[in-house]
Formats: structure tokens, sequence, C-alpha cells
């Protein structure tokens, strides 16, 4: 392989849902430093080479990642400025990686608690010690293999158990069981996840759900909007989170024990935390070394002013971050949008617009009466085109789309607006969904 005289940002992996993230990492560190892009991605396909300036096919998941990644960047190791992990499946290995090319990133022994839901459970439960003294609460787990595994461990915690994949993110395969579930069946709806692990938790009984997110020393809480019932789906994500002064305390301290459990220091992280009403207690629902999906990222550049990605890629690079966040100024809000009834989503040729769909959702809206100085974007249709969607999504690929709002009105209730957009967004949407699925669904794809 020729050698060129570029520098390169590294980039290892990506979860799809992220492609617009990395687009604009990569604008970002050639405009700003003159650097290009090489992305690390297993089994790449076109859209990857079109996002990055160059591109390796190399799996995070697999055991020799490490010692081939070497191998194949064996030709650029004068030209890698910087690098970033930016997905779940690599944020061990993409550590290890970067550790062996003497490149900055947090420690990649620790990662493994960011990763496996089961390790960090263990971690916590080795701490317990120091831990509960800073009011945490650390739920009883194992790691289930068949319906016996299961059973016993409902009999042990009548007040309700978690059952959900060890390494999947996206709120994919999360089930809320209780005494009178139908477990065998618990069992089959995660299956498809055995291979990694499947861990069982005591219930959190604690109410409201926060995220503390955030990059380096810079942090924010973030408000989640979760379903109640067997499916506790994130339906929406509110910054900043409307708390008292002593909920953000508590919220700060356990989010970062949770970064010093996992070695987050300099890196991006997204724990999802829970407390209760009276603020005497919080605990981990799960730690993040990534930054936070559902663009809170984005959230956050309206309300605090400053980009997020953009620092991520100054820190790579070498640059230091502000000393402090701004204050925050107004409200913002990211809505996931769904269906009112069950049915095959299909989107007629001349109708696959997502912005045009929105737009009639609005137009809706704005007949209300309903008058806000808002900003509605970031609207995305997620990959549900063909598929059958859920009235009650089941995990956030049942959602048909999700869009971002912000409004300078700090005042504003976010949840009846949250509310009143989700309801338009159903009536517009109820045409395009069947019954029975239609042989020529994708063909306005194909062309």
């Amino acid at each position: 392989m020729t050698q060129s005289s570029d520098s390169f940002l590294l980039i290892i992996d990506y979860n799809l849902s992220r492609i617009d993230d990395v687009v604009a990492m990569r604008r970002y560190a050639y405009e700003r430093y003159g650097i290009k892009t090489l992305l690390l991605r297993a089994n790449p396909e076109p859209h990857d080479y079109a996002i990055a300036d160059l591109v390796l096919a190399l799996d995070p998941r697999s055991s020799d990642f490490v010692t081939t990644g070497l191998k194949a960047l064996a030709p650029f190791l004068k030209q890698l400025r910087g690098g970033l992990v930016f997905s779940d499946n690599a944020v061990q290995s993409g550590a290890q990686l970067l550790e062996q090319l003497n490149l900055p990133v947090d420690d990649a022994t620790l990662a493994g608690g960011a990763f496996s839901k089961i390790l960090y459970r263990q971690i916590e439960a080795e701490y317990r010690s120091i831990l509960e003294p800073q009011d945490m609460f650390i739920p009883a787990h194992t790691t289930i293999h068949n319906a016996d595994e299961l059973i016993e461990f409902v009999r042990r915690y009548p007040g309700g158990v978690v059952l959900k994949p060890a390494c999947e993110g996206n709120n994919r395969g999360v089930v809320f069981l209780n005494a009178n579930a139908d477990l065998r069946q618990a069992l089959q709806e995660v299956e498809p996840y055995f291979s990694d692990g499947i861990i069982c938790e005591q219930v959190i009984p604690l109410q409201q759900e926060y995220s503390f997110d955030g990059l380096g020393h810079l942090c924010f809480t973030t408000e989640k909007c979760t379903a109640s019932g067997r499916y506790p789906v994130e339906t929406g994500q509110i910054l900043p989170a409307r708390l008292s002064q002593t909920q953000e305390h508590l919220l700060t301290r356990v989010g970062k024990l949770a970064n010093l459990l996992v070695g987050q220091c300099h890196g991006p992280f997204h724990n999802e935390i829970k407390i209760d009403t009276d603020a005497t207690q919080a605990a981990v629902v799960e730690p993040n070394r990534r930054p936070a999906g559902m663009k809170i990222w984005s959230l956050a550049e309206r309300v605090y002013g400053l980009n997020f990605y953009h620092l991520w890629v100054d820190r790579a690079l070498g640059q230091p971050l502000p000393k402090q966040l701004p204050a925050p100024q107004g409200i913002a809000a990211t809505i996931m949008l769904g269906s009112a009834h069950d049915g095959y989503l299909d989107l007629a040729a001349d109708e696959y617009e997502p912005e045009r769909l929105f737009k009639k959702a609005l137009d809706l809206y704005n007949k209300a009466g309903i008058n806000h100085e808002l900003e509605w974007f970031g609207f995305t249709l997620l990959p549900s085109l063909g598929n059958w969607v859920r009235a009650i999504p089941k995990d956030n690929g049942d959602f048909i789309a999700m869009v971002c709002v912000y409004s300078p009105n700090a005042e504003l209730d976010i949840l009846a607006l949250k509310t009143a957009i989700s309801d338009c967004w159903k009536q517009v949407i109820a045409p395009y969904l069947y019954q029975e699925k239609k042989q020529d669904v994708f063909s306005c794809l194909s062309k």
C-alpha cells in the first residue's frame, strides 16, 4: 500500500443511526484542522465510503481486532493525529487499539463495564461498600441461561425483574416481568441475544429516569420520557432536565461514580440513571462510554451553544475543552413518533418525502391554534418502511420517526407539546398503515 502525506482522524466504528454525526465530524476535522478521516468498519457498504476519506474493513467484535487493526494501520502510523471510538461494539476493543497506537483514549480495561451490562453489575457489587454510602442503589442481578433460572430469580424478587441482553443498546430486547408474566414467552423474545448473554435484574424501585451526559469534565442532565408497562421504551428526551438542586447533585454524584467504574475520564459518556422522588437514592440503569443517542448532543447545542461533536474532535486532537458549560438557554426535546394502530408501513413513491410528511403533522398542530416560538429540526424517518409497526412499541425500532424541537422559553410545557405533535403525526401516518404487507413496498427505494 502506498503511503500518502495526509493526516488522519481515526474513527472506530459507528452505529448506522449516527451516520450524520460521522459526516459532521469529518467535515469539521477537515475544515478546522485540515485532516482527513479514516474509518474502521465491519463489512463496509457504499455509504461508509461516502462518509469517510478512507475506509478499512475491520470488525471490532472480532477476537483479533487489535492485531489485525495494527497490521492494517501500519502504513498510516505517522499520519494518525487522533482517534475516536464511536460504537458500543468497539468501546473496549477500540480503546485497546488506540492504546496500542499510542493515541489518547480512556482506559481500555475498564471499558468492558461500559459494554457488558453483566460485567458492570459485577463491578458495582464488588465496590458495594463504597457506592452504597454515596446513596447508590445496586440491584440484584444474575445471568440467565434457561427458563428454570428465570423462574427462580422472579420468585426471589416478586416486585418485578428486568430481562435484557448483556451487550445491546437502543433499548432492544428489554422486557419487564413479574410473577404473573409468561416467562417462557419472555425468553423467546430475548432468544436472539443469548449468544452474548442475558442478564436479569431486580427492578430498580425508583421512579424518575434521567441521563448524565457529556464529554470529559463537561456534563449535563437529560430527562427521559419512558413508557410504562412491559416494554420500558424511551419516547423522548428533555434538556435541560427539570430538577431540584438536590436531585441534580445526586444525579451528578452517581453519574460521576459510574464514569469512574468504567474508566471514563476525557471522552464522551451517557449514563442512564434512576432516582427516587425525594432524591435520597439513585441507581445506574446502564453506563455508556459514547455520545448519547436520540440526538441529545444536538439538543445540547441549542441549549448550551456548543457543538459537542466538534469538541470531541478537538479533544481527540489534543485541544483543551472549555472550563465549563455556559448557562442553559431555553428548552429542547427529542420526540419519538409512532403509530395509533398496528400495521405495515407503506409509503408510495410520490410520498416518500420525510420532511413533507412531518410538515403535514406540523400544519395540523398549528391549526389547533397553539402558538409558540419553536424551532423544529432533526426530523428523521426511521428504517421501518415495509415493517410491521406496533402501536405499543417494544423497542425504539418500533417508532416510525423522531423529531427535535427547541424553544427559547424555558417555561414551555414541553410534555403537552410532545403529546400534541405525536397525536398530529399519528393522524398523518394512519393512511400509510395496512394490515397486509404489499409486495412492492420497497420499489421506491430501489430506483
